[in-house]
Order: C-alpha cells, then structure tokens, then sequence
C-alpha cells in the first residue's frame, strides 16, 4: 500500500465498528428496569431497540453519500459527537418520551461501521481489503455478545443509567481517538451531493453489487432465523435451562468471530469470491449435517447446535469479502455503496426472517427449522456463485 493511499490505523477502525454495534443491545439486560422507572409500557420501551435499528439503517443511506462529498473525517466525527451527546441525554432522560428521543439519535453511531469499511476500501487494494475488513467483522461480532454481559453488571451495581454513562464515556474516548487518526482529505473539484445520490441508481443496477448484497443478506437472515426460532426449537430439550441455551447458542457468533480471523488470513491470498463462496459452502454443508442427523433420529443437542456453528463460521467468511466486493463496484463511492449495503443487508435478512415464519410455528420442532435455515442458505449460495460467474467474467 503506497503512502498516498495509506489510510488511519485499523485500530482505529476496529474501535469505531466495536462502538456502532455494542449500542444495539447492551442495555437490553435493563429494560424491565427502566420500564419500572418511567412507569412505562415494556412494548413502548422496546421501541428503544427496534427504532434504533431502523434508524441506524436509514442514517446509514444518508451518511454515506454524505462522506462521499465532505469525506470520512467530518462524517464520523460528528456521528460520534452526536451519539456522545445522545448518551448523556438517555442517561438525564426525565421521561420515557425524553429517553426514547436520545435512543433514536444514538443511532447515528452505525454510521461508524459503514464508513470503517469505506475507508479500508479506499486505502487498500481489494484482497487487502477483504482482509482487513475480517478483523472489524471480528470487533462488530466480539462487541454485541459481550455487551449484554457487561451492561447486566452495571446494572446491578449502578443502575440502568450506568449503561449510558458508559456509552458517554467510550464515545468521548473513540472521538478523541477519531480525531487523532482521521486525516482530513485532499481538496478536489467539488461535486454536487445530488451526483452522489444519483449513484445509489448505478449501484443497483449493477448486477455484481446485486450478487454480494443478495449473498449477506440472506447469510443474515439464516443467522436472523436461528436467533428467533432455535430457542422455541430446541428448548424443550434443554428442560428449561434458559442459561445453557445462552451458551449453546453464544457458539453461533463464536464461529463468526473464527470464521472472520480466517477470512482476513486467507482474504489476500485468493479472489474475493474464493473465501465468499466457502463460506457459503460450508454453511450450507453444516445444515445438511444437522438436517441428516435429525432425519435419522438424533436428538441430543449437539446435533443441533453443532451444525449451527457454521452459520457463523460461514458468515464469517463470507461478510469481509463480499462487503469488500460490493465496495469495489464504484470506488469513487465507497461510502455510498457501504451505506446502501448496509442497509439493504440488514433489511434484506429482516425480510427473509419474516418470510420464515410462513413456515415456522412455536410448535416446529429442530427438523423443520433446519430445513428452513438450509433454504435462506442455499439461496445464499446461489448468490454467491452468481458472484463467482459475474467476477470470472470480467
């Protein structure tokens, strides 16, 4: 990588994924309590987590045009002021209509991920980038299966609100960090924002940036698919044991957090599509395992959730480098097309987990939920291997 595309230090962008995504849920453990506190509706509290994730979805189609046309520096910055500022507000929050408003801004912060991956994208070549793009992967899934445990403890020995202080806190520290290590750009001619909006049209008519976001999402919603059935699946086995579940199921972002390290190993050593395509391969041979073993009567848990590890293992293979794929459409619009990813993968998993319940009910036992997760994973597959085409061709 030459001097005039070195980019600021992948610590740096490890710590801005591991802040957009530890928000999402480690506050979760204390949503009775804060319920209690406001004397509020727990359905009216649990606004604070999907309304986050809508949010964070549309600020991401936003901020990447935005860091497009006034680069990386300005747009993260002030996505972390704001998300600092947002924390304080949460943890003052007088009100339930106060505390849910400072929630939906703190959302701005998943800004923070989409711009690390537009940033290593344009300061590296496009295997380089596959693999660094493997260690944030590992940061973003390392962050949301701590967090829970983390806040919980705060929790109980602070109160819901430490939860807040501490995102102030780790916002404060990852903009003064920001800011140390983000360069500002080079001035070029300047062009119109509506030019880089307009670029949303290019990259979805391209059937490469169509073939990579078609694969993760549906490689998200197979893992959207377990998180919401495996529990009701697999818990009557487990006799109630919600503690064991936690574990058994904590193996699934354990593989991610492997297959991630492999990927960025492995990343710039072989095409994209090598690793995406393996990691689509071995999810799906997992799930055909589990599918066998159910079929032949195997009902120890192992059986299930073993073959379940390669949802994550597989994904994360796969993520870095299609992400790193989907990025390498328009260059000159990485943020934008890391944001339109972004969102469109995330919605994407969102609908192919609904669809799944046209064919899932709470009585649907290990079986039916494996052959559910094998047909998200297929189609994965199949996206993926559109991908391959799509690359060997050009």
């Amino acid at each position: 990588m030459n001097a005039s595309r070195a980019g600021p230090r992948l610590t740096t962008l490890i710590f801005l994924s591991a802040i957009a995504a530890l928000p999402v849920n480690m506050f979760t453990p204390s949503l009775p309590h804060i319920a209690q506190a406001f004397g509020a509706d727990f359905a009216l509290v649990n606004l604070s987590v999907a309304g986050f994730a809508v949010v964070a979805a549309l600020t991401q189609l936003v901020a990447g045009p935005l860091s497009d046309r006034y680069g990386r520096r300005p747009v993260v910055l002030a996505a972390v002021a704001l998300f600092t500022v947002a924390s304080v507000g949460c943890a003052l929050a007088p009100s339930i209509g106060v505390f849910l408003l400072f929630r939906l801004m703190q959302a701005v912060i998943a800004t923070g991920y989409s711009v690390s991956l537009a940033i290593i994208r344009e300061s590296s070549g496009e295997r380089e980038a596959a693999s660094k793009m493997g260690y944030v992967a590992s940061s973003w899934a390392i962050a949301p299966m701590a967090g829970p445990a983390f806040g919980g403890l705060l929790d109980q020995v602070f109160g819901w609100r430490a939860n807040f202080v501490a995102f102030a806190i780790l916002g404060a520290a990852v903009l003064a960090l920001a800011a140390a290590d983000l360069k500002a750009p080079p001035k070029s001619a300047a062009r119109p924002l509506a030019s880089y909006l307009r670029g949303y049209g290019d990259l979805l008519g391209s059937a490469r940036f169509g073939a990579y976001v078609l694969c993760m999402a549906f490689s998200i919603g197979t893992l959207y698919i377990f998180l919401g059935a495996a529990a009701s699946a697999a818990g009557p086995s487990l006799e109630g044991s919600s503690a064991r579940l936690g574990l058994l199921m904590g193996m699934v972002p354990a593989g991610f957090i492997v297959g991630s390290r492999l990927a960025s190993r492995y990343a710039a050593r072989y095409p994209l599509s090598t690793t995406v395509l393996a990691g689509r391969l071995l999810t799906c041979a997992g799930l055909l395992a589990g599918l066998l073993l159910s079929l032949c009567g195997a009902t120890h848990v192992f059986a299930f959730f073993g073959p379940c590890v390669f949802i994550g293992l597989g994904n994360g293979l796969t993520m870095p480098g299609a992400n790193a794929g989907a990025l390498s459409v328009r260059p000159d619009l990485a943020g934008t097309a890391a944001g339109l990813a972004a969102s469109l993968t995330l919605a994407g998993g969102a609908l192919v987990a609904s669809a799944s319940g046209l064919f899932l009910t709470e009585a649907s036992g290990t079986q039916a939920l494996l052959c559910v997760m094998l047909a998200s994973a297929t189609l994965g597959l199949a996206a993926a291997l559109y991908a391959v085409w799509l690359d060997r061709r050009s």
